[in-house]
């Protein structure tokens, strides 16, 4: 498989959330140091407090999708591995995180590392159980699940515009298509009629082999995307 990675762009953001949470640790702090010491002065510890916090969910939001190893790419990559060299995996390249090309299609990748029960009835997706950590990670807001099938409604949007004015004119676009990836291995699924396929990583590449079976995307129209995509850089 080839494989084309922003490594810089996971560099950067790596460090901006080391960075955010190093700087959050010292306003919190001073914030603290200022309510003890000086309690007269509530505005301007209130204050500390209020960036503080806000700067640690900055932290925790580039540090959860940058920082945490293995890293979503990562993942992905290892779990690709042997698909074959007909396939390729953008990287924070293109409009969507990451992008999948080979003979079951076009398909945007969108990993979740909710811990517990994933479940999906009457339209809504849940996540239960999974832990303290998970709990507090949700309650703030850095592990929600959100709506998975209008994020990747918009990310097929996004690259549906990138590739219209990356193509020759006339140029036929292959579907978009998605798959969602609950990457914690303390995962369960328990997804009844989704919108979208859900998968764990390991079962992913079993998953796009049934897909060229059944309805592989055309020769052309494959050699087309892989020349107006970025380049590889490496290959397994």
């Amino acid at each position: 498989m080839r494989i084309v990675t922003n490594e810089k762009l996971i560099k950067r953001n790596a460090r901006i959330g080391q960075v955010t949470s190093l700087a959050a640790l010292a306003i919190l702090g001073a914030g603290m140091y200022i309510t003890f010491t000086t309690p007269d002065k509530v505005a301007y510890s209130m204050g500390a407090l209020i960036i503080g916090f806000f700067l640690s969910q900055v932290g925790i939001y580039f540090g959860n999708r940058w920082g945490r190893r293995p890293r979503p790419d990562e993942v992905l990559d290892r779990n690709l591995k042997g698909l074959g060299r007909e396939y390729t995996i953008y990287h924070y390249v293109t409009p969507v995180s990451h992008l999948l090309l080979g003979p079951a299609g076009l398909w945007t990748l969108t990993p979740y590392y909710q811990a517990g029960t994933i479940t999906y009835q009457k339209g809504r997706w849940r996540v239960k159980g999974g832990g303290f950590a998970q709990s507090y990670l949700r309650l703030f807001g850095q592990e929600n699940l959100g709506r998975p099938d209008l994020e990747a409604e918009a990310g097929v949007e996004r690259l549906n515009r990138y590739l219209r004015r990356q193509l020759p004119e006339g140029a036929e676009l292959p579907e978009i298509k998605t798959a969602l990836l609950f990457t914690n291995p303390k995962a369960e699924l328990k997804i009844e009629a989704a919108p979208l396929p859900s998968l764990t990583p390991k079962d992913l590449k079993d998953f796009l082999r049934e897909q060229a079976k059944g309805k592989p995307i055309e020769t052309p129209t494959l050699e087309l995307m892989r020349k107006t995509l970025p380049q590889a850089e490496k290959g397994k």
